[in-house]
């Protein structure tokens, strides 16, 4: 049995306005009174427009489904005793008139001395899988084999037209804002586990990189726990609709564990056809054409997601079954 858990990322928001409203403070600790609630569940995010919630480790897509609904539910709750609601959305249609406050922690404050704009114009959030592994060296054949399929969740996953009152003509602007910060986007291909260390190594002595928590790519070997961390989506309005990603993404891990065991080889598109698959995902979703990762060719969205069959030779992944 393969586990995996959910991270989602959400706004407080005004109930009239929309803009957001510093209390994650407030609502993390209205919360925190609740008996539905433990202490690590609900935790803050950079700013004080956000909280964020961790599922516990899951073996059943069912499991992963009831955890967010009472997650969901009980901050929701929260949020509306603090006199806010709670927006599970991926950019913040509204923004306010100034800068909202960073989180009151040291990495969060340091994040601003860095960048400050950049941290100020975070309002976006996200929706991270993490799946277990055998261990790293594992973890990097994963991350290579599922490289070219993040922009296939990304376009399923979008849910981020509208920013500072405008819709955007994008299907994920939390994709085009994020990829701002430096160290973003699709990872590179890994040797082994050793290369994937060194490089992260060399990116910290350039200074590009104060640590490790800092690489934002699309999917990456988790620093606190043995797993691999999908970071491609964005949040989800339903929490359904996160349950099925979930499914995907531990498909996906799945999947690339078997064919690595078979020694299958990878798809492996280049660098820049990638590149180009994120913008196309983000910009239409499932909308028009995405670059197929099989061949590099732009192909009917419905047909280029993970959950269709094809007749190529190599297997498609199916979705997983609610009791998953």
């Amino acid at each position: 049995m393969i586990t995996l858990g959910v991270e989602e990322e959400y706004l407080l928001v005004d109930h009239d306005s929309g803009v957001p409203v510093p209390r994650s403070v407030a609502v993390r600790a209205a919360a925190g009174l609740q008996a539905a609630l433990d202490d690590d569940e609900v935790q803050p995010e950079l700013l004080q427009v956000q909280v964020e919630v961790a599922t516990p480790v899951c073996e059943t897509l069912d499991e992963i489904g009831g955890h967010l609904l009472r997650l969901r539910h009980a901050v929701a709750e929260a949020a509306e005793q603090c006199g806010c609601r709670l927006a599970a959305v991926g950019t913040a249609p509204f923004a306010p008139d100034e800068p909202v406050p960073v989180t009151d922690k040291e990495r969060y404050r340091s994040l601003h001395v860095d960048a400050a704009r950049l941290v100020d114009e975070a309002l976006m959030n996200g929706m991270h899988v993490h799946v277990a592994i055998p261990d790293r060296e594992a973890g990097v054949a994963v991350l290579n084999r599922i490289r070219p399929w993040l922009s296939v969740l990304l376009a399923m996953s979008a849910n981020s037209p509208l920013w500072h009152g405008d819709d955007t003509g994008f299907a994920s602007w939390r994709t085009l804002v994020f990829g701002r910060w430096p160290v973003t986007g699709t990872p590179p291909r890994f040797r082994d586990a050793n290369d994937y260390d060194r490089r992260l190594d060399g990116l910290t002595r350039a200074g590009a990189l104060a640590d490790r928590g800092r690489v934002y790519w699309s999917a990456r070997l988790s620093e606190r726990f043995p797993t691999i961390e999908v970071r491609a989506m964005d949040v989800q309005l339903r929490a359904d609709d996160a349950v099925m990603l979930a499914g995907l993404v531990r498909a996906l891990v799945a999947t690339a564990l078997r064919e690595e065991a078979e020694g299958r080889p990878e798809l492996a598109p280049a660098p820049e056809i990638l590149e180009a698959a994120v913008w196309q995902a983000a910009r239409h979703g499932l909308s028009d054409t995405l670059i197929a990762p099989d061949d590099a060719r732009p192909r009917p969205a419905p047909r280029s997601s993970p959950s269709c069959s094809r007749t190529s030779g190599r297997n498609w992944i199916a979705p997983a079954t609610p009791g998953g």
